[in-house]
């Protein structure tokens, strides 16, 4: 008996395995569409349909709360889910649909043209009689859609043309929605020509990219699904359609000229996306013959234009972001009836079927950022402003041939209202956002050392939320081109010009600084190499202070080097590391409280006058006050220091006169616990009277 508990238990695992295998997306979204419809009744499925159109879809989460497909709006009905009907009198659709044969079905569901062209072309006694067959039937309107050419060459030899499209709508066997399997293929019924299966993970299921309406329709003698075309033989691959397409033809040399021939034959699943003649004749001919002269970024433009797997146009209903060969991303969208790439209708023709997957027009060149020069690469982009500086100053050799550069390009911003003149000093300063090698920003580390082309160094700091070299911090991700990367920074960058000691003297503000440095026996400390951040006070902080306490501090050495140092830390911290609060421990030994509030930063709740002013051993921050350490700061008893043991006893004691004459009720070790204890080294060891004691 203890085994049949277990027994149990394997039996309901086994069973619950079984039962939740996972659904196909298809299914998935159908089931999505009978959860909604369910209010209605049994076997009620939502269907949006697209407002002004007959184009309805089951609709999955997303849909069905944006109530949208692509960008427009849908309306949404309930009908019978794929296999059921309505009785009259009765909520929803109880009853399955008639089991009867293929030909039987193809009348009910929605496809009695079908139907009708199977009689005409004597295929009925076929998927009347014995067998298990899958059709997929288009629908009435994927009939009446097609031309009157093409629909006269069919109806005019029904024994012959309409019999074998027909019969390539067929495979000898049953197939459900769940085996239909993405990017496979089904031999059919017509000299065993393959029929291409894509079934997406938004639930459309394609077939030779004509769109399944409703699937699944069970038959005496096989399975019926409706699709929304009439779908025909495709025999060609990719590279067949580019070396026959007239409108091609500069692309088929770009192809030739780029060894993809064989790609775009072999066997796979891809999409291409054909740049027309006229989508070459857009781009300006510099351009266009710099790339087809440059092998690598020929290949690299192709190959942006191709997707690593086959994407049909019905399956787009919303943005999707899609991968091409080069290992960029796409973004594919749709608005309306139009497909879109990266949010521009420039799809000219769309679906035509090759036997490696689909291609789709274009009448708009895809240049990808690995073939554009550091020119190209900041057109209509937040760096314009600075790139006409660069080309004033005659730089533009370093920014558009093949030398290996970064740029460091502040944001338009940093010049708003700001007039700019392009003299000698700026195009040496230009010079200095130019670095020599092709980087990384993902590769910088803290400390590292770059070389510009005025021959500066540079240094890099890395912080928990920013990256920057020198007081300049990324301010976008890297756009790397064919030879350039171009990193967009916030501020123009100031290169350093000497120590932190020869920057203080040679500006007129630090000059009181200076003589307290000199006093304090610092110099030779902000001469050295280092990493110190200082703030400095002007000739204003120091005038701030009253005149006997100034005189006093300047005749104090050791106390004036106290106060110095609480100036100073030994670590570099720039204006863009600065977000929230940032705690940096002194030199004196103290913490500075580092904050940013309104873009102006602060230290110790003081304004910073002046930020990042670089030198090669650190970074000084102009304040117009002299910054105070905890000990130094007026205490109550004049110039000794408050005991906080001592004060907390004094609170305690009187509290306790207070009560016992009062004669209270309540402890006083409970009012003892309500004092607030600002110094954690202190501890309440006992709490029936005021042992305190430090740790």
């Amino acid at each position: 008996m203890a085994r049949l508990p277990l027994l149990l238990a394997l039996g309901l695992g086994l069973g619950l395995g079984l039962g939740l295998a996972a659904k196909s997306p298809y299914q998935q979204v159908l089931q999505h569409s009978r959860l909604r419809g369910r209010q209605h009744g049994p076997n009620v499925c939502a269907v949006q349909k697209l407002i002004g159109t007959n184009r309805k879809y089951f609709t999955n989460c997303k849909q069905w709360y944006q109530r949208k497909i692509c960008g427009k709006s849908t309306v949404i009905s309930y009908e019978c889910c794929p296999g059921y009907e309505k009785v009259p009198g009765e909520k929803g659709c109880p009853a399955a649909l008639p089991l009867s044969n293929i030909y039987e079905t193809l009348g009910v569901v929605g496809s009695a043209t079908t139907q009708l062209y199977s009689d005409r072309s004597n295929l009925r006694p076929e998927i009347e009689g014995p067998g298990s067959f899958t059709i997929f039937a288009p629908s009435n309107e994927a009939w009446a859609s097609l031309s009157a050419e093409t629909l006269d060459s069919l109806v005019s030899n029904v024994n012959i043309e309409l019999l074998n499209a027909l019969r390539y709508h067929m495979v000898n066997k049953r197939v459900l929605t769940d085996d239909l399997k993405h990017g496979t293929t089904l031999n059919s019924m017509y000299q065993n020509l393959p029929i291409q299966i894509h079934h997406y993970p938004n639930g459309i299921v394609t077939v030779n990219c004509a769109r399944l309406l409703k699937a699944d329709h069970h038959a005496t003698n096989g399975v019926v699904h409706v699709i929304d075309k009439v779908i025909s033989t495709t025999t060609n691959s990719i590279q067949h359609i580019v070396e026959t397409e007239e409108s091609l033809e500069t692309l088929r040399a770009a192809v030739a000229a780029s060894d993809l021939n064989s790609l775009l034959e072999s066997e796979g699943q891809y999409t291409l996306l054909a740049p027309t003649n006229e989508a070459f004749e857009k781009i300006p001919r510099e351009t266009l013959n710099r790339i087809l002269g440059d092998p690598e970024a020929l290949r690299d433009l192709l190959n942006h234009h191709i997707l690593k797997s086959a994407m049909c146009a019905e399956a787009i209903i919303a943005g999707l972001t899609m991968e091409t060969l080069e290992g960029t991303t796409l973004d594919v969208g749709c608005s309306g009836e139009e497909l879109t790439l990266n949010g521009k209708p420039i799809i000219a023709n769309k679906d035509i079927l090759a036997t490696n997957g689909v291609v789709h027009f274009v009448n708009e060149l895809l240049i990808p950022d690995s073939a554009k020069t550091l020119f190209e690469l900041a057109q209509e982009s937040e760096v314009s402003e600075s790139m006409n500086f660069f080309r004033q100053a005659g730089l533009s050799s370093h920014l558009t041939g093949s030398e290996r550069v970064t740029l460091l390009a502040p944001v338009n911003d940093v010049f708003k209202d700001k007039p700019i003149s392009v003299d000698s000093n700026m195009k040496n300063l230009l010079l200095n956002h130019i670095v020599k090698d092709q980087l990384s920003s993902k590769y910088l580390y803290h400390g590292q050392k770059l070389q510009t082309l005025g021959d500066k160094e540079l240094r890099v700091f890395v912080y928990r939320n920013n990256l920057c070299i020198e007081n300049a911090c990324i301010a976008a991700h890297d756009k790397r081109g064919r030879f350039g990367t171009l990193f967009s920074v916030d501020k123009m960058l100031t290169p350093p010009t000497g120590s932190v000691m020869d920057v203080l003297k040679a500006d007129h503000r630090f000059s009181t600084l200076v003589a307290a440095i000199q006093s304090a026996g610092l110099t030779e400390n902000l001469n050295r190499p280092g990493t110190y951040t200082v703030f400095a006070p002007t000739n204003e902080a120091f005038r701030a202070m009253p005149q006997g306490e100034l005189n006093k501090l300047m005749g104090n050495a050791k106390e004036l080097g106290n106060i110095l140092r609480f100036h100073m830390a030994d670590e570099i911290l720039v204006s863009g590391a600065v977000s929230a609060l940032v705690r940096l421990k002194s030199m004196q030994g103290d913490k500075l409280e580092v904050s940013a509030k309104n873009n102006i930063i602060h230290v110790n709740k003081e304004p910073v006058a002046e930020s990042d002013i670089m030198a090669t051993n650190g970074v000084i921050h102009a304040v117009n006050s002299v910054l105070q350490p905890q000990a130094s700061r007026p205490q109550e008893r004049g110039d000794e220091p408050a005991d906080p043991a001592l004060e907390i006893f004094k609170q305690a004691s009187a509290l306790s006169k207070v009560k016992t004459k009062n004669k209270a009720k309540k402890p006083v070790t409970v009012e003892l616990q309500k004092l607030h204890f600002a110094n954690s080294d202190l501890k309440i060891t006992s709490h029936s009277g005021f042992d305190l004691q430090r740790e």
